[in-house]
């Protein structure tokens, strides 16, 4: 998390990132539901019912990031920092339906073809809407970047997917208003429709890895371990356990000391630890537990031996 942002800064922008993204998608919606009357494009209809789950997703963010700011209570003394990622299953939900949506009006398309109207008018709004998202898809990935929340990041997911069927759906009105390859705007809508389900199930799958308190990645947990072992009167390491808070990483960890040490002193060596870790991972939360050195115990990293690094 970035050293600059004070957590008044990063509840602020987080709330103007949902909030834009709000506005933005229903104007998109509006214009695109404005473009598939004039023309009757199925690739701007995907576009339309990608817009719509935008508002949904993004109405969904907002309400998460209220909730996951709130103040650590006597009831979530961990905070409440896993409604966003409650958020992006649920939206990960959304956008599968969106694309199987668009996929089967794809075969009744190819099924029952039509010809193409007044493309110009497409054309335009579809650059229109590739300008706004350029914009907002900026915006959101500075928040993202700055406040590590996985509500803005699964936003900034979604209008990634826009500039991309955006500028093929732009492709493909083109086509059809010069070379007059009318299937080529049902290939667009398939394609299009893929990728939402293919991207719904690698937000899901983030999602659920967080809620399911899956390991940091293995470097942080290295740099952690080093951390502790280089400190004077650390003897050993033993069943470091890691995982992600929303806003803040969580160490749980064993530190093996000379057992002839006052309580006083080993905890003065626990205090060492948690301030180099904290210089390293300013938000970091951690639980030490003190070992006498060489005790015989039953450890989880026994039993997760195959792991070890």
């Amino acid at each position: 998390m970035s050293k600059q942002w004070t957590d008044e800064k990063i509840k602020r922008y987080k709330k103007f990132a949902v909030t834009a993204s709000v506005l933005v998608s229903s104007t998109l919606f509006l214009i695109k539901t404005f473009a598939v009357f004039t023309t009757g494009s199925l690739a701007i209809l995907s576009s339309l019912v990608d817009s719509l789950s935008d508002i949904v997703a993004s109405l969904v963010s907002f309400f998460a990031v209220r909730i996951s700011s709130k103040p650590i209570s006597c009831t979530h003394r961990y905070g409440y920092f896993k409604a966003e990622h409650l958020s992006a299953l649920f939206q990960a939900a959304f956008i599968a339906g969106s694309g199987i949506f668009v996929f089967y009006g794809g075969i009744d398309r190819f099924l029952n073809p039509i010809v193409l109207k007044n493309t110009r008018v497409g054309i335009a709004v579809m650059i229109i809407s590739l300008g706004l998202t350029i914009c907002l898809v900026m915006f959101q990935n500075h928040v993202a970047e700055n406040t590590r929340s996985i509500a803005v990041k699964a936003d900034s997911g979604h209008y990634m997917v826009d500039l991309l069927s955006n500028g093929g759906i732009i492709l493909s009105l083109v086509i059809v208003q010069f070379c007059k390859v009318y299937w080529f705007d049902t290939f667009t809508a398939f394609g299009i429709a893929v990728y939402l389900i293919f991207y719904a199930y690698r937000l899901a799958r983030e999602a659920v890895d967080f809620l399911m308190d899956k390991e940091l990645p293995e470097d942080i947990r290295q740099k952690v371990f080093h951390i502790i072992t280089t400190i004077d009167g650390v003897k050993g390491v033993h069943d470091l356990r890691t995982r992600d808070l929303g806003n803040a990483y969580y160490f749980e960890v064993h530190i093996e000391m000379d057992g002839a040490l006052s309580l006083s002193q080993a905890h003065d060596i626990c205090d060492v630890a948690e301030r180099k870790i904290r210089e390293v991972y300013p938000q970091a939360q951690m639980l030490i537990h003190q070992d006498p050195y060489g005790i015989k115990e039953d450890r989880l990293d026994d039993a997760l031996e195959s792991c070890l690094f």
